[in-house]
């Protein structure tokens, strides 16, 4: 398993669900599912493997080198079963900040939307509040998903912006909502 310098931990869990330094054994499932749900990620074509393999190979492979990468991506398992991935990204050690991204499984999403949400910030929130002590984490959604608000403010963020017309969905421009949750731990 890869493991990343800055962190002493490098699994999280919660009963059967884990998150570990990003796998590559994961990175066709995680291209499947990016394709499939580019509507809502800063992705601008659908990606090959190729596009995959190169994105592995030259940045991956890096993060786990750096004392202070630009994320850290985690692949989400359910039993040892990769059923998502996610991490923390735009990384600013400087101001102790870190945008949260995940993408579940296409095919988990209409019933488990809400639970895995749910589990996956459970487990980054400690590895950007204990392992980093970072000052705050955020969210940065294009408005096509509002069911995703509920799953986020039920865990304790709050809405900190709205950047309206802010991304180019279907040709129109869509609002793009930004949640934030401090670290209650520097309180």
């Amino acid at each position: 398993m890869n493991s990343y310098k800055v962190l002493n931990n490098q699994q999280f869990s919660k009963k059967e669900f884990s998150i570990v330094p990003i796998r590559y054994e994961d990175k066709i499932d995680i291209l499947k599912w990016r394709n499939e749900q580019v509507y809502h990620l800063r992705q601008d074509k659908q990606l090959t493997k190729e596009d995959q393999e190169t994105y592995f190979t030259k940045v991956i492979n890096s993060l786990f080198e750096l004392e202070k990468p630009s994320q850290l991506l985690f692949s989400y398992l359910q039993n040892n079963v990769c059923i998502g991935y996610g991490g923390l990204v735009h990384i600013n050690w400087i101001d102790k900040n870190a945008e949260i991204s995940f993408i579940m499984n296409t095919e988990l999403e209409k019933v488990f939307f809400a639970k895995h949400w749910s589990v996956f910030l459970e487990l980054i929130e400690p590895v950007a509040f204990k392992e980093l002590n970072f000052h705050k984490l955020c969210t940065y959604a294009f408005d096509v998903r509002p069911h995703i608000y509920d799953v986020i403010e039920s865990a304790g963020y709050v809405r900190e912006a709205t950047l309206k017309e802010h991304c180019l969905f279907n040709g129109n421009y869509k609002d793009v909502i930004i949640h934030r949750k401090f670290n209650n731990q520097n309180t």
